[in-house]
């Protein structure tokens, strides 16, 4: 068999649920930025509404929260000039796709996925079927565009697992080369970001506590009035990475400034080393204000006019048909459908 030649072309998507946090934008969305900018892949990029409806979700805040998201993507750098910028329900090939891989992936797949156990718990007798076949939709999102590559948070890498085994046994069944086996990016300094109030738990919007968390929404000042009330310990920062170990508060606000800052955690311990908080956090409070004050504002600025965004959506939708629907004509002559 031939190997096919694939276009490198990266696809990532965020849930529309609302409340887009710091921990979203340096573990996605500032690395959806950057592989744009590289110039390296084709970007595409997705609100993956049809996998926020798994759960019932009120429709006035979807459609809301929906535009928020594209406005937090536009506002932080990704450029529909240069991206592909899309809502996942206006391109019906990712639905279509993920019906025939409802077909190749087993039932035995989709139990062992962590996040279902995590999410159905105790009461999977009463979990939608959308929840539990969700999976085989991530997969059809990313292999509807022969996706190469997609940068994704540790706690998405099983599922990206399951999209390159869905692709290999559909190869295979078929007798053919059509499906790329999809490559994790996982990477940066931040990739998982903790709550400002416990470092040993994610930052979450469902935190009771908005002082836990950092908004894409938040202001200048709210931005610094949190950083500064952040959780630490009485000890100065280390030079050297193993300094951080078992000190989970310090090592998530080095985490996030080297992030913000662009550098390995490494290479931000040897600025910051030595210094105590009450130093430390005005510097790191500076730093984020000034990367993410202007993201809040020109969200503002979009959310405004969601004319606008919706204008960029439709368009983002016509140039990934022509990606997608060509991809599933042919997988629909593979498994023989006719038409």
């Amino acid at each position: 068999m031939t190997e096919t030649h694939f276009t490198p072309r990266v696809f990532s998507g965020i849930q529309p649920s609302g409340g887009l946090t710091l921990g979203n934008y340096l573990g996605a969305i500032k690395r959806f930025v950057d592989m744009q900018n590289q110039g390296d892949f084709e970007t595409v990029y997705c609100m993956v509404d049809l996998h926020a409806i798994t759960v019932w979700q009120d429709p006035a805040k979807l459609r809301h929260n929906t535009r928020e998201l594209a406005a937090g993507f536009i506002a932080s750098g990704i450029s529909p000039e240069k991206s592909i910028l899309i809502n996942q329900s206006a391109v019906p090939e990712h639905a279509q796709l993920g019906w025939i891989f409802n077909c190749v992936a087993r039932m035995g797949w989709m139990g062992r996925m962590t996040q279902w156990k995590d999410k159905a718990g105790k009461n999977a007798e009463a979990a939608s079927l959308g929840l539990f076949g969700y999976p085989a939709l991530m997969a059809a999102d990313i292999l509807v565009y022969h996706a190469t590559h997609v940068p994704v948070g540790e706690d998405q890498k099983q599922h990206l697992e399951l999209t390159r085994d869905i692709a290999a046994k559909f190869n295979h069944d078929y007798g053919v080369d059509f499906f790329p086996l999809t490559e994790p990016v996982i990477e940066g300094a931040a990739t998982r970001v903790m709550s400002l109030r416990d470092g040993s738990k994610k930052m979450s919007k469902s935190d009771p506590s908005d002082a836990s968390r950092i908004n894409m929404t938040d202001d200048a000042d709210t931005i610094a009035k949190k950083i500064r009330k952040a959780k630490t310990d009485p000890d100065a920062l280390p030079s050297e990475l193993g300094g951080l170990t078992d000190r989970p508060e310090a090592r998530n606000l080095v985490n996030i400034y080297a992030a913000l800052n662009g550098q390995s955690v490494e290479e931000a311990l040897r600025d910051v080393g030595g210094q105590q908080f009450g130093t430390f956090k005005p510097a790191l409070a500076e730093l984020a204000v000034s990367k993410l004050a202007p993201i809040s504002t020109e969200m503002g600025r979009l959310m405004d006019d969601t004319a606008e965004i919706d204008r960029l959506l439709a368009r983002g939708a016509e140039q990934a048909r022509e990606i997608t629907a060509p991809i599933l004509k042919k997988t629909y002559e593979i498994v023989g459908m006719v038409g």
